[in-house]
């Protein structure tokens, strides 16, 4: 890589983080960050899946509700289904990889909890029959997608984020989740 490859990268990563107030916008972020909030207040939790960068970025936005992103407070339910490599290897093993995610929302998902769906293309197996399992168990589904349509679309809480890569997608990604669980703290933490 250049050093004008490096600053190519840099302004489109740039125009990405500045397009996020439009797409997918701040009324939709609120939104997720509302199923989020009441399913939490609830006494629910908030279950995050996803494949490669976006199975570390449900791990680090679950670790942002367990843990804090801002402000000191409670921990709130939140687990990354990327995580337990026993249940993935004996799932994908037994099941196929394509349920390693929906045998564990089975597992663990009930009535208003939450999914947060993370996918750059939008069409991951894996993920589509997570949101499918959350649905079928009465729970809200919140999708982090890439540009493109997705099954998704109308099944979920989609945020779409305009980039042409998948690890532009990711930082979009990042910034909502950062965004939605800042939300989610100063509206459970009150003032």
């Amino acid at each position: 890589m250049t050093d004008s490859d490096i600053d190519g990268y840099l302004k489109r990563s740039a125009e990405v983080a500045a397009s996020l107030a439009e797409r997918p916008g701040v009324a939709a972020v609120e939104r997720a960050a509302e199923l989020v909030a009441d399913a939490l207040t609830g006494g629910g939790q908030v279950l995050f899946c996803g494949n490669g960068g976006s199975a570390a970025d449900a791990q680090h936005l679950a670790a942002e509700l367990v843990g804090r992103l801002q402000l000191e407070r409670p921990a709130y339910r939140a687990v990354a289904l990327t995580t337990d490599t026993s249940v993935l290897t004996a799932v994908g093993n037994d099941y196929g990889y394509a349920e390693v995610f929906a045998r564990q929302v089975e597992g663990l998902g009930r009535p208003g909890d939450v999914l947060v769906a993370i996918s750059t293309s939008g069409r991951s197996e894996n993920v589509l029959r997570a949101a499918a399992a959350a649905r079928a168990r009465g729970m809200a589904v919140v999708a982090f997608l890439g540009p493109a349509a997705s099954p998704l679309d109308d099944a979920a809480v989609a945020l779409h984020v305009d980039g042409g890569v998948a690890g532009l997608i990711q930082q979009g990604h990042i910034t909502i989740g950062h965004a939605l669980c800042e939300w989610v703290e100063r509206r459970l933490a009150g003032p």
